[in-house]
């Protein structure tokens, strides 16, 4: 055992809750806090690698304390797991949502063997009133492939991978101005963060290592944020061959339709990692819960499976919409309900354009 340890500490991602049931995820590591800012190649492929050559901590007790809308504290016990991750899945005792959604504090607190430590993490509450959200892949829906996906576009693009913090990475052309139409903008709940009018939840094959490197990609590039449903890594075939991607993903969707049964849901994807097969088999298993569903066309001719993914969108009646930018009419928004007053026309517009002039964007 080493002299000198790296304490632990407790990175948490971001959690969900309705009036019943709140999840919430962190991860115990011997690292130091993420930094994003070097300018050296070297540096910055020594942030990438740390991130990827993660120390976890298992078996350490962790408490989640959360705060009930009437002011109670509550406290709740658990240990990581052999990789270092701890789940909590509570049920709560019908807790009231504020009317616009809104981000809300908890914290979790550990001893890294120094004395207490507490860190602060943030839950999605959906709004009462809102009755629409949004599933958004990752992986060449709103950033280019590269330091996203599965592990082969990792060693397929590991240069790429090692040399570029998040704000360098390319967004896919108009994706800002399309997500900021989904949105809605933002809302006023009070003393609690405000939150995106729409409640975002994101999907991807990542692994939950790249937690940190997306939600700064995505806060260096004004997206929404909400939830990230990524995955562990592994040697195995769930991590290396293509059916695992589907696979989470699918599973990831159904959970959240599942945990949100009174929210319809718009669905957004591309056509590189089966997406569309993916978004089929949720359409068919939830008809009435699917509002849209958006697919940018990014990859080759589509194979008979993403055919027939077409043919059953469409036997379930859930509207579909295609195209290689985010160039999205004025009248799909209405229709989907995803439009925010005059805003909209303005934004499908400057998306039309962006997207045509950063087309030939360097990846």
């Amino acid at each position: 055992m080493p002299l000198f340890r790296t304490p632990p500490v407790i990175f948490p991602f971001f959690g969900y809750r309705s009036t019943t049931r709140l999840r919430i995820a962190a991860r115990a590591l011997r690292s130091p806090p993420p930094r994003w800012d070097h300018d050296s190649s070297f540096a910055k492929m020594r942030a990438l690698v740390s991130h990827f050559a993660s120390r976890e901590v298992d078996g350490m007790p962790v408490q989640l304390e959360i705060r009930s809308p009437s002011g109670v504290l509550s406290r709740h016990a658990g240990f990581t797991d052999d990789e270092g991750f701890v789940h909590f899945d509570l049920p709560l005792d019908d807790w009231p949502l504020a009317d616009h959604t809104e981000w809300e504090t908890v914290c979790f607190a550990w001893n890294d063997g120094k004395g207490a430590r507490m860190a602060e993490a943030y839950v999605l509450a959906p709004g009462a009133s809102a009755d629409l959200a949004v599933i958004s892949d990752i992986d060449d829906t709103i950033i280019e492939t590269g330091i996203t996906g599965g592990l082969h576009s990792v060693l397929r693009n590991w240069r790429r991978i090692l040399a570029q913090m998040p704000a360098e990475r390319a967004q896919v052309p108009g994706a800002d101005r399309f997500y900021s139409a989904l949105s809605g903008g933002a809302a006023s709940p009070g003393r609690h963060l405000p939150a995106t009018r729409h409640p975002f939840f994101y999907i991807s094959s990542s692994p939950w290592n790249l937690f940190a490197y997306l939600t700064t990609f995505m806060r260096s590039r004004r997206l929404p944020l909400g939830p990230l449903q990524l995955r562990d890594w592994g040697f195995n075939r769930e991590t290396l061959g293509s059916k695992g991607h589907g696979d989470h993903k699918i599973a990831a969707m159904a959970g959240l339709l599942e945990f949100y049964p009174a929210m319809r849901f718009a669905l957004i994807g591309d056509d590189t990692q089966a997406d569309l097969v993916a978004f089929a088999r949720i359409a068919l298993k939830f008809p009435d819960r699917i509002a849209a569903i958006f697919i940018r066309k990014a990859g080759e001719a589509h194979s008979a499976e993403e055919v027939q993914a077409r043919d059953d969108i469409g036997r379930a009646n859930v509207p579909l919409w295609m195209g290689s930018e985010y160039d999205v009419g004025q009248e799909f928004l209405d229709a989907v309900s995803l439009t925010h007053d005059h805003e909209a026309e303005h934004i499908v517009e400057t998306v039309r354009e962006t997207g045509h002039a950063a087309s030939g964007a360097p990846a």
